[in-house]
């Protein structure tokens, strides 16, 4: 029996209805389902019927989104794939068109930008001497310490600032050192806090912020008492590093990629790094294994074979 007609419009809303319901999917991952499926409308059209989709009609789709960034593509590839997976698992006479075809996107390999230690501290210096000459009852005051407290946490962490600013008090145990994140997938993870400069900038923090201390509220706050944003991070981050005159593009992600490089110089196993960051796969974490010159150098000096001939 032929497959009745389904509106592309339709089954998107029905995909996404199956990723939030039925398989728990954040609601960052259904934004950006969307959003990708919301061009696949504008291309294809949200009356055609999904069913009569073509290996054609998908090329026509590939090359028009074929500007983009290689990581954006790639996304938008795998989330038409899912629906029309998920298409394929529902309807039983439907046959999936992307089954039958070969689409392979060799990603290139690009280094993380990464701070060195001497960078790190000429931040640090720079955010900790705007503390003096300030009053506890001036927000300006309250938001150095708070932006003191991101910035340590975010270096002795490695989490993404998406994780940092959904923090709750809750996640933050003092007493411990531990800080519990919810990270990609709502998989769980928690992170010892050992370094007692960051352990003092976090009760620093707690000591002067106002608003509420349930368990659920927000521990970053903005001067509305509100979660403070990632945006908000991230622009604090740009000021800093104007600033400072370090000449590198710095977001707080870069912080992410500085904990991890930094890490492995200091030879600790890959596999412990995975399970910091939070990464399923241990190859995203290899992007991190390239050695910086000067471990290559000392590398060669210390342990090349040659040196016992």
């Amino acid at each position: 029996m032929k497959q009745e007609k389904k509106e592309v419009a339709e089954a998107i809303k029905e995909f996404l209805w199956h990723c939030r319901f039925e398989k728990k999917l954040n609601e960052k991952t259904i934004r950006a389902y969307r959003a990708d499926l919301k061009q696949l409308v504008e291309i294809i059209g949200g009356t055609t019927d999904v069913f009569a989709i073509s290996k054609a009609d998908i090329k026509h789709y590939l090359q028009t989104i074929a500007h983009f960034k290689h990581k954006t593509v790639k996304r938008k590839i795998a989330t038409l794939r899912s629906m029309l997976n998920y298409l394929e698992i529902e309807y039983e006479d439907y046959i999936n068109p992307m089954r039958k075809m070969q689409i392979k996107m060799k990603e290139p390999i690009r280094l993380p930008v990464v701070m060195t230690i001497e960078e790190i501290r000429c931040i640090l210096e720079f955010l900790y001497s705007r503390i003096p000459g300030h009053f506890e009852a001036i927000y300006s005051y309250k938001s150095a310490v708070r932006d003191i407290a991101v910035v340590e946490l975010l270096f002795a962490s490695g989490m993404r600032v998406s994780e940092l600013c959904s923090l709750r008090n809750k996640d933050v145990d003092m007493e411990n050192g531990e800080v519990r994140i919810i990270g990609k997938g709502d998989k769980e993870r928690v992170i010892h806090i050992c370094q007692p400069e960051t352990l003092k900038a976090l009760r620093h923090w707690l000591e002067i912020k106002n608003g509420a201390c349930e368990s659920q509220a927000p521990f970053f706050t903005n001067r509305l008492h509100r979660s403070l944003s990632p945006q908000s991070v991230r622009q604090m981050i740009r000021h800093v590093i104007s600033a400072t005159g370090i000449e590198k593009h710095v977001t707080p992600h870069t912080f992410r990629h500085t904990f991890a490089t930094l890490l492995l110089e200091e030879d600790v196993d890959v596999r412990y790094i995975q399970s910091l960051l939070g990464h399923s796969s241990i190859a995203t974490t290899q992007i991190y294994t390239h050695v910086n010159p000067n471990k290559q150098r000392q590398i060669l000096q210390t342990k090349h074979p040659r040196r016992r001939i």
